[in-house]
């Protein structure tokens, strides 16, 4: 694949979590939160990208939104479960994109916030559109999605290097 292609990166925060008595990494999916999975699936399965790469946190709550949301899939994706997604900042998560290797075009990034929205933001700079309107108006609440686009290496995914695409919350 030639660099001058353009790439997706998909940001996904995890689905709403329980608040049961286990440290924050085991905490697992609440009842809203299955539902939500499933059906931001739904909407990423519909969005037709073909994702080559599924990078997800270790954490419970997104390898349950994962699980569920990738049912909904024609087709699933290798799946790398990354422990340094789980709190990682924007600068982490761009560090971990950076190691992508350029053979592949589509990614989706199974995490947590405040680093989906701030990486959303970073990367998408001043660009003002529907689907930023809507982020900006709504941050990025449990089980959200934002669609970027971006020409070049994997290595070259620095902030304002992309364009937000698109944008989904399960209140749309």
């Amino acid at each position: 694949m030639s660099v001058a292609e353009p790439r997706r990166i998909v940001l996904f925060r995890h689905a709403k979590a329980d608040w049961p008595q286990v440290t924050d990494h085991e905490r697992p999916l609440a009842d809203r939160g299955r539902k939500d999975a499933a059906e931001a699936g739904r909407r990423l399965a519909d969005t037709g990208i073909p994702f080559d790469q599924a990078l997800c946190s270790t954490s419970i709550r997104t390898r349950e939104t994962w699980k569920l949301a990738v049912h909904e899939f024609p087709q699933r994706p290798k799946t790398v479960y990354e422990e340094r997604i789980y709190e990682a900042s924007p600068g982490e998560l761009i560090a971990v994109l950076n190691e992508t290797p350029d053979d592949l075009r589509n990614v989706l990034v199974i995490g947590h916030n405040p680093g989906m929205e701030g990486l959303a933001e970073i990367l998408a700079g001043s660009t003002e559109d529907e689907a930023r309107e809507r982020m900006g108006g709504r941050g990025f609440p449990t089980a959200a999605f934002a669609v970027l686009t971006f020409t070049g290496s994997w290595k070259d995914v620095e902030p304002g290097a992309a364009s937000l695409a698109d944008y989904w919350a399960p209140t749309d």
